[in-house]
């Protein structure tokens, strides 16, 4: 058995298909995109290369054929954020077999070790946050949200034999649409809505470019409350919407102004898993095709909100439940979709967690973000509470 990096194309294809072996007998995997993940691991298309750099290696058994893989990866970025330098660790898969989930670990550890860090996080993206990112831990039993990670309950097992500790909960909420909104949210949304000067509309009829400007507008406002935060520019803001562009649903993306002011937001998309699962992971012509025609014709049951927030100088204000109340008024309406899922919250967030519970959401599935500290003596310290 040994772990040799994926430096030629050969080595490079077993490594994107050996999610095929792991879970070639699950129904509820859904692959992710080839093209996707192949993008995160290309200098030209990932700026975290600029000061960054990444590994991959392919795991082979004495026969040669594949068991498992991980990728490392260091970014100036992600290191600045946690305030040390602290090195990643993803896209790890492997067979029930801890000796080759050793093996793995210890191949990505000693390679950043290498470069000095002080901590690894993982199982995480070379990238955001909102891809690729935490170690399932709860809930094996549907697909889950497109681009969220999935895998088999031993998992687990691998990260905490070998020294990770849970550096904070992602918490998954899900809330059947049809059910009324909570009382207070109602109340909150009368007070506010007497005011002529409030309203809260879709995003139909608006471009791409109102859409991105307001976007960023309103997470400027909304996140600056945060220590360490740092402003979005109008380019991401773009970038991102554009990016949304194939599977938007202008309906389902909720925006609330005052005066003309965009002042919140709560963007949801569609659950794209629901179109994914038959293209079985290449968006090649044929799976485009396929793609396309189940965007158009297939049955759609769940729409995913990806990010909800308020201008902090809007807080307490009844912002929060007037949108709410717009979706069960506008968007269950549509018989479009029937549930949604909360995109992850972590369990430093009580002021999300708290109103994800007020919406009558049930938590419905958890991954966690693994912290290994090089220096065993150092002691463990959990992500500080917002």
């Amino acid at each position: 058995m040994k772990a040799v990096i994926a430096t030629n194309k050969n080595l490079w294809q077993r490594w994107l298909t050996v999610p095929e072996i792991i879970y070639a007998n699950d129904a509820n995997y859904i692959p992710h995109i080839r093209q996707d993940v192949a993008g995160i691991f290309n200098p030209a298309k990932n700026k975290l290369y600029a000061q960054g750099s990444a590994a991959c290696w392919l795991l082979l058994d004495d026969s040669g054929k594949a068991i498992g893989r991980i990728a490392a990866f260091l970014s100036k970025k992600y290191s600045t954020a946690q305030k040390q330098k602290t090195g990643g660790i993803g896209f790890f898969e492997c067979v029930d077999n801890d000796e080759a989930a050793l093996l793995l670990l210890n191949t990505a550890t000693e390679w950043l070790k290498e470069l000095g860090v002080v901590a690894i996080d993982g199982p995480i993206n070379f990238g955001e946050k909102e891809a690729y990112w935490g170690l399932l831990i709860e809930n094996f039993t549907d697909m889950g949200s497109f681009r969220m990670n999935y895998n088999p309950p031993y998992y687990r097992r691998f990260f905490e034999n070998f020294g990770f500790q849970i550096y904070y909960e992602q918490l998954c909420y899900k809330r059947d649409l049809h059910v009324p909104a909570q009382e207070v949210f109602v109340r909150k949304s009368k007070q506010l809505m007497q005011d002529s000067s409030f309203r809260v509309t879709n995003a139909r009829g608006r471009s791409l470019e109102q859409i991105a400007f307001d976007f960023v507008t309103i997470y400027n406002a909304a996140w600056a409350v945060h220590g360490g935060f740092k402003p979005m520019k109008i380019e991401q803001a773009r970038k991102a919407i554009n990016a949304m562009r194939p599977i938007m649903d202008r309906d389902i993306m909720v925006f609330a102004y005052h005066d003309d002011k965009p002042i919140g937001f709560y963007i949801n998309l569609p659950e794209v898993n629901e179109f994914m699962q038959h293209v079985h992971g290449k968006m090649n012509a044929l799976g485009m095709l396929r793609f396309l025609y189940y965007k158009m014709f297939g049955k759609r049951q769940v729409m995913v909100g990806i990010v909800f927030g308020v201008d902090k100088e809007y807080h307490g204000r009844g912002v929060e439940g007037a949108m709410i109340k717009y979706c069960e008024e506008h968007i269950v309406t549509l018989n479009r979709y029937h549930e949604t899922i909360l995109t992850w919250i972590g369990d430093f967030n009580p002021k999300m967690i708290h109103i994800a519970e007020n919406l009558g959401a049930s938590l419905y599935r958890k991954l966690a973000t693994y912290r290994l500290y090089l220096n065993k003596s150092r002691p463990f310290e959990r992500h500080p509470m917002l």
